[in-house]
């Protein structure tokens, strides 16, 4: 109830803004665009709003490009907010990755802009705060400064000159058991790899099978595994995505990737007129999402670590002092690199 009134405030407040800015933006410019530069998060209170792919969100939080088992990633994307409940997930997930022998903690890729939406470039998904993107490299014992946040290479777990092989000079046990961590906690819905990587689980998996379902072949994620949460209790606008099929996914539906069929270039009707990719607009997602964009904006400070900022920050000493601001706008639109940054959840 208390999210649907928030939303119902949020729309009022849209209805009014349109009205005074006329139509004419939100109706000639890609959604992308538009939820690209929001450059901060609405006050209010967190909701997932459509589905992963087709949606939006209001209230995210950032989680703090530093912490004690974690760095942010590829920071001039501004990608580091997401849901508190994602963002709870991936700081517990960090300090237990630590515990398993992954380095000093995590990289974080992408989550989502802060309202959410399509992006400019990267992902399909993203979209409502409920996903993240972490590497296949563990966080270095010295902190990386901005500029190697930027630039530092992806590495595959592939042998690339092999189809659909894992790296045996890559991949360790210790990849295994961070992935299966992962899917382990009963919030996340789905952990997606590469076909290649969740067949050398299947093959090689030595402890409980039954998380295996969850652990779901997609194409690239070679160099980062993503991981998706549920839908939050008591989120009437998020759609939820239908359940990971019973049973560990070791079966024909993953034989399949080992197949020519999901490789085949689509066959093309050579008589077909050429069509122009049609853009998603803002009347293509939910309703509420209008809303969400013409809300007003709560500060990075204030929705990035809003509380304990002083014990966060002296452990993590050797962490080199940033100005996200200043990152996020000297930033041009940059190709894609690759995942990105993470928010903190606050009460």
């Amino acid at each position: 109830m208390r999210t649907s009134r928030i939303l119902t405030r949020l729309l009022a407040a849209s209805l009014c803004l349109t009205a005074l800015a006329g139509p004419g933006l939100a109706e000639t410019t890609p959604a992308k665009e538009l939820f690209g530069g929001a450059k901060l998060p609405t006050r209010s209170q967190a909701a997932p709003i459509g589905s992963y792919a087709k949606g939006c969100m209001a209230g995210a939080v950032a989680i703090p490009t530093d912490g004690p088992t974690w760095q942010a990633m590829r920071l001039s994307r501004n990608r580091r907010w997401g849901n508190p409940q994602m963002i709870a997930l991936l700081e517990r997930f960090s300090q237990d990755a630590v515990n398993l022998g992954w380095g000093s903690g995590i990289l974080i890729g992408d989550i989502s802009q802060p309202r959410g939406g399509p992006m400019l470039f990267g992902h399909a998904s993203h979209q409502v705060g409920l996903d993240a993107d972490i590497w296949f490299t563990p966080k270095p014992a010295q902190a990386l400064s901005p500029q190697q946040r930027e630039d530092m290479p992806f590495t595959s777990m592939l042998d690339k000159s092999k189809f659909l092989t894992v790296h045996p000079g890559r991949w360790t046990n210790t990849h295994a058991r961070v992935v299966m961590q992962a899917a382990s906690y009963p919030q996340v819905e789905r952990v997606f790899v590469n076909p290649a990587i969740k067949k050398k689980l299947c093959d090689t998996w030595q402890g409980d099978r039954s998380l295996l379902g969850k652990v779901r072949p997609v194409y690239g994620h070679d160099e980062h595994f993503h991981i998706r949460i549920h839908c939050p209790q008591g989120a009437p606008n998020c759609k939820p995505q239908a359940p990971v099929a019973k049973g560990d996914g070791c079966d024909k539906s993953l034989a399949w990737w080992f197949t020519k069929e999901p490789w085949a270039k689509p066959k093309k009707d050579p008589d077909a007129k050429p069509v122009k990719p049609r853009h998603v607009m803002l009347s293509d997602l939910p309703k509420a999402c209008a809303a969400v964009l013409a809300a007003p904006a709560r500060s990075m400070e204030d929705a990035t670590f809003a509380t304990n900022v002083t014990a966060y920050s002296a452990a993590a000493p050797s962490a080199p002092v940033q100005n996200i601001e200043a990152i996020i706008n000297s930033a041009a639109v940059l190709p894609d690199l690759g995942p990105v940054p993470l928010p903190r959840p606050f009460p």
